[in-house]
């Protein structure tokens, strides 16, 4: 969602702070600004629209030099209180522009604190819950800027990662943060601030993470970290293993593409550490974790929630063990029962979905043993489960997933294996066997993406559909539930997936003269129950296309479309099956004309519930 970066240092701030906004677009915004530090007076530039909008505004600027600013805070919003405007805008200000303040989250108490500081004197000019953070920073100043922050914080409900700037105390930052991510970077010429590494690997992948309530004051001359107490903690530095380039486009057109072409490396990677010598301290820490576990409870959003869908079947498949999968954002409010000996899997790409994290930390309230599945290094879940298997994924910039979602997947097929194991469900030979079936995924994904002219030719029959209806069975089902997102969030087509007995429980009645109807038929078990769906549909008019193994296809079948992937154990055929979902969606959103790495109303990294 927002975006938050903050340099201070020997360099020019404004184009580190607009390189490190531009670096934070994919996270979805509606319009940007700076505030920047000279001689001890803060100017304010914010502008509705993109980032190239503020940029025009500031080189418009008559006589503009930048050359004495070293120290600045930036911002992109994503409006969620008050329309997109310039004056909605951030960084806000108190009413004199003597504090400026940018804001990741939600306050949910906003509207009192508003009420309160207008019997006080102080009037917001803008619609957003965030500027009366600027008010209440003078109103509660005290002298010393720690004990001032954390006055107001005390105050404020709900979510925050703040950054301030004082003209009462110059040329220093000063940043604080509560269920919000934030990252400070330190490199020889400064410090950087941003709401995620992407927006810094530029300069540094040396990092501190502020942890829930730490205030960090940073200067050119260093960083100090404060508790809850005011106390100053000693934080170590975190290098983060990812390359410098890693969030470029490099010569794709889009980030989505190139992340989809990224697959079989991320893929590889995450198998090469797992099943090789550096990961087998992370495996017997998952064995020692599931030693004891009676039921496993998987947490997630969205197509985190997708895979862990996907986990569920192939846990209870191959280990015998019970999985729950729930929503996270009903995680906690439906009261779920969790007894001793049972374990909660919290999935999440970032690391920082707000919902997820309040799962994780309701789940640890209650008692249980916790494990993470995350990409982010270094973020709030990962720190706060008890084992985290990280997925190696590297930065994912489309907001669209594709590889974070495919390394899940892989990882969730590690402790279904693992799993039956400890249970003694398979024997070494056939945990072997079934890890050599893994190792084949990045080769035979190649083999998909060679041959992807096949789902452009595919999409651009399809490009003019109002509506698409995905249909499998088991684990079918969980990749249609994925494959019919990625249509809907990037194309903006009218996608829903059925698990394929149910079509006559109603939504059959859905189904007229060319409906395009995907079916998706990977397992074998389960072939001429999908071909009965089939041809149910086609007796009502629906176009087929249809997604599976070769061996699926019957003969004398009749389908307008197909796409056959090669062959692999089933249970693991969602990891290739996803990969012409992905194209197919792609390749009708540009057939579309439509932005692909920032599909309308959709932001990369949901921060609030």
């Amino acid at each position: 969602m927002c975006g938050i970066v903050g340099y201070i240092g020997k360099e020019n701030a404004v184009p580190i702070l607009l390189e490190g906004l531009k670096k934070l677009e994919y996270r979805g915004y509606d319009s940007a600004g700076i505030a920047v530090m000279t001689d001890g007076v803060i100017t304010v530039r914010k502008k509705k629209g993109r980032i190239q909008q503020l940029q025009d505004l500031i080189d418009q600027e008559a006589g503009a030099d930048n050359a004495g600013e070293h120290c600045g805070i930036g911002h992109t919003r994503w409006a969620t209180h008050g329309e997109p405007s310039d004056v909605n805008a951030h960084p806000h200000t108190n009413q004199s522009g003597t504090i400026a303040v940018v804001h990741n989250g939600i306050i949910e108490n906003y509207m009192q604190l508003r009420e309160r500081m207008g019997r006080r004197g102080f009037t917001c000019v803008s619609e957003t819950d965030s500027e009366v953070i600027a008010h209440m920073l003078e109103y509660y100043g005290t002298g010393n800027p720690i004990e001032t922050i954390r006055k107001v914080t005390d105050r404020l409900e709900g979510s925050y990662a703040l950054a301030v700037l004082f003209k009462e105390y110059p040329n220093r930052i000063y940043c604080v943060r509560k269920d919000s991510p934030m990252v400070i970077g330190q490199a020889p010429d400064g410090f950087y601030i941003a709401s995620d590494a992407p927006a810094i690997l530029t300069h540094t992948r040396d990092v501190y993470y502020p942890e829930h309530g730490e205030i960090a004051e940073i200067s050119e001359s260093g960083i100090l970290f404060f508790d809850e107490d005011a106390q100053i903690v000693e934080k170590e530095t975190i290098h983060l293993e990812l390359k410098e380039d890693a969030a470029d486009k490099g010569n794709y057109e889009h980030f989505m593409m190139k992340e989809i072409q990224e697959q079989p490396q991320a893929i590889g990677m995450l198998l090469g550490h797992y099943l090789q010598e550096e990961g087998k301290e992370d495996m017997q820490k998952l064995r020692e974790l599931l030693s004891t576990c009676s039921r496993l409870h998987i947490v997630a959003c969205g197509s985190a929630y997708h895979a862990g869908m996907t986990g569920k079947y192939l846990i209870e498949n191959l280990a015998g063990v019970a999985v729950e999968v729930e929503l996270a954002s009903e995680f906690r409010y439906r009261r779920p029962v969790l007894n001793e000996g049972e374990v909660v899997l919290v999935i999440s790409q970032s690391g920082e979905t707000a919902d997820t994290v309040a799962a994780l930390r309701e789940a640890k309230v209650r008692g249980c043993r916790t494990m993470a599945i995350v990409n982010a290094q270094g973020s709030t879940i990962a720190r706060e489960s008890d084992l985290v298997l990280y997925t190696y994924a590297g930065p994912e910039i489309s907001v669209a997933t594709t590889k974070g979602y495919s390394t899940q997947l892989v990882v969730l097929d590690l402790i279904a294996v693992e799993l039956a194991s400890l249970k003694e469900r398979i024997t070494d030979a056939e945990k072997n066997k079934l890890h050599g079936e893994l190792m084949q995924i990045p080769a035979k994904i190649r083999q998909i993406l060679e041959h992807k002219e096949k789902l452009q030719r595919a999409a651009n029959e399809c490009a003019g559909k109002k509506q698409v209806f995905f249909i499998g069975r088991s684990l079918d089902y969980t990749l249609a539930l994925e494959a019919a997102l990625k249509l809907k969030e990037i194309s903006y087509i009218h996608a829903e997936a059925y698990a394929a007995g149910e079509l006559k429980h109603g939504t059959i009645a859905l189904i007229e003269q060319d409906s395009l109807v995907v079916a998706i038929e990977t397992q074998q078990e389960l072939y001429d129950k999908i071909h009965s769906n089939i041809v149910e549909v086609q007796s009502r008019g629906a176009k087929i296309f249809a997604v599976g193994f070769e061996a699926a296809k019957k003969e004398k079948e009749t389908l307008e479309l197909e796409y056959r992937i090669p062959e692999i154990q089933p249970f693991f055929a969602p990891s290739l099956a996803i990969i012409p979902f992905q194209l197919f969606a792609y390749y009708i959103s540009v057939a579309k004309g439509i932005d692909v790495d920032k599909p309308r109303n959709l932001a990369k990294s949901v921060t609030v519930e």
